[in-house]
């Protein structure tokens, strides 16, 4: 078991187990996502990632395990009372609702059109295509809606799930700055994500997982500065 601190940090998971199947799929994770940083949680495919972010936001449940987000555990709440409390999770999968605008996707999620339009300030390539449905965008486009609704939504902390899946390399690239300045700016974002080295690079934090549990916790420099180490922890 890892051991974690609560002190000024926004979300803390302790000994969390996740069940699918036969059996676990990830175990005895412990980490902390401190407000106002980037934590990568990277790893091998089928390591147990993306398990984790949906039993920290509530799509699968925890067998067990606490999830604590500013002192208050959550880890029985409803997914749709996570969110309220501030956690917004981003999926794989660039779900946008496609019959409606740019615009009505962003808006869905903000408390005010103040809100919409903070988080579209940040994706300027989609100020021309406000009144176009979604669905008939690009993938980096659907992309930047996704992660601009996800912003409208105020988080404590944001979820990140694989923002590369399906992208162009250009298109990729340009949303990590984003998602540095979101944190910056007091969110603490985890981002799990396959291409480790340049999720390593914007963030402060890292966690590697292989075969579900932790086998990396600590500075990201230090695992850019030393590729010999991310081998070895992603080897388990």
């Amino acid at each position: 078991m890892n051991t974690v601190t609560n002190v000024g940090t926004d979300l803390v998971l302790a000994d969390i187990q996740v069940d699918r199947g036969m059996g676990p799929v990830v175990s005895g994770v412990s980490l902390s996502v401190t407000a106002g940083s980037v934590t990568a949680l990277v790893g091998p495919n089928g390591a147990g990632k993306t398990s984790l972010l949906e039993a920290v936001s509530g799509v699968v449940p925890v067998h067990s395990g606490s999830i604590v987000l500013d002192g208050v555990d959550i880890t029985k709440m409803s997914r749709r009372r996570r969110a309220a409390a501030g956690l917004v999770h981003v999926e794989q999968g660039r779900a946008v609702f496609p019959t409606l605008t740019v615009r009505e996707n962003v808006g869905i999620a903000a408390r005010s059109a103040a809100d919409v339009d903070s988080a579209l300030a940040s994706f300027p390539e989609l100020a021309k295509r406000l009144s176009v449905q979604a669905g008939v965008l690009s993938g980096g486009e659907q992309q930047m809606v996704v992660l601009a609704r996800a912003l409208a939504a105020r988080p404590r902390v944001l979820l990140i799930d694989e923002m590369s899946l399906g992208l162009a390399p250009v298109v990729f690239l340009r949303l990590l700055p984003i998602v540095q300045q979101v944190a910056r700016s007091g969110v603490g974002v985890l981002l799990v994500e396959q291409f480790a080295q340049h999720a390593l690079a914007i963030s402060d934090d890292a966690v590697v997982i292989s075969g579900g549990q932790v086998g990396y916790q600590g500075a990201a420099a230090a695992l850019l500065d030393d590729p010999d180490l991310l081998v070895k922890v992603y080897l388990g």
